[in-house]
């Protein structure tokens, strides 16, 4: 396959998506515009990122390996596109990789504890940088699912805007895997009334996100009130081999 070929299946992958959400946007009588796509890049090729981010139709990626994300991101290919593109971490983050994390990402949408936040606030500060930081809902009962049960979301929240290099900006979560309509639904819905309960008072003074949905839920997500979705294998996925 010709790089020319793999380009504009690339392209044609990300329009599908584009389209699904636009149609997602029109069942629920919403402006597709109100919904940022978060390419999830993590496991792609970087050859396919980089055909992808020529076309320039990449604004925001989501990786969640730091050391990983930054070796990739700092050299070639990707390096020419890093400064251009918003970057958020998106996996679970332990407090001893804050520091790299905050230096290479533009906002963490996984945090999980006040110990994470405390340590990320610190490294922020040493950068004179004030970082947005997305909360992490735990929607589901396993046990490898990081994230906090909704009902300690909101003191967390209160304790992270004390924080002076922290900018809370919304809450991100996870449905459970493979979780059918109706129990998508009432996770996401969920997800939502406690955004526009704790963040809904806040989007006067900032732009407040509620991150929910990937490649096989990313529709009941936008249905469900999600501004942002995290995207991966829908966008980079081989059709040929499909």
């Amino acid at each position: 396959m010709t790089q020319d070929t793999r380009q504009a299946e690339l392209e044609a992958n990300l329009e599908a998506v584009l389209e699904k959400i636009a149609g997602a946007c029109r069942r629920a009588a919403r402006d597709p515009r109100s919904v940022e796509l978060v390419a999830v890049t993590k496991y792609a090729r970087t050859e396919d990122i980089a055909l992808l981010a020529e076309t320039g139709k990449l604004r925001h990626i989501g990786e969640s390996r730091v050391l990983d994300a930054a070796a990739k991101w700092e050299q070639p290919p990707l390096d020419r596109f890093s400064k251009s593109l918003t970057k958020h971490f998106i996996g679970h983050l332990q407090t001893n990789k804050a520091a790299k994390a905050v230096k290479f990402f533009d906002q963490i949408d996984s945090v999980d504890s006040f110990r994470l936040a405390a340590e990320l606030d610190r490294q922020a500060g040493k950068l004179g940088k004030k970082l947005p930081v997305l909360l992490q809902l735990k929607l589901t009962d396993k046990d490898t699912q990081s994230g906090l049960v909704p009902e300690k979301a909101e003191e967390l929240l209160r304790q992270t805007e004390k924080l002076q290099n922290l900018l809370p900006c919304g809450y991100m979560g996870i449905a459970p895997e493979g979780a059918p309509a109706g129990e998508l639904a009432e996770v996401f819905g969920l997800a939502k009334k406690l955004f526009d309960r704790d963040f809904g008072p806040l989007m006067q003074s900032r732009k407040c996100q509620l991150s929910l949905g990937m490649s096989g839920d990313f529709e009941a997500a936008v249905e469900a009130g999600a501004t942002v979705v995290r995207v991966g294998s829908a966008i980079f996925k081989d059709l040929a081999a499909s």
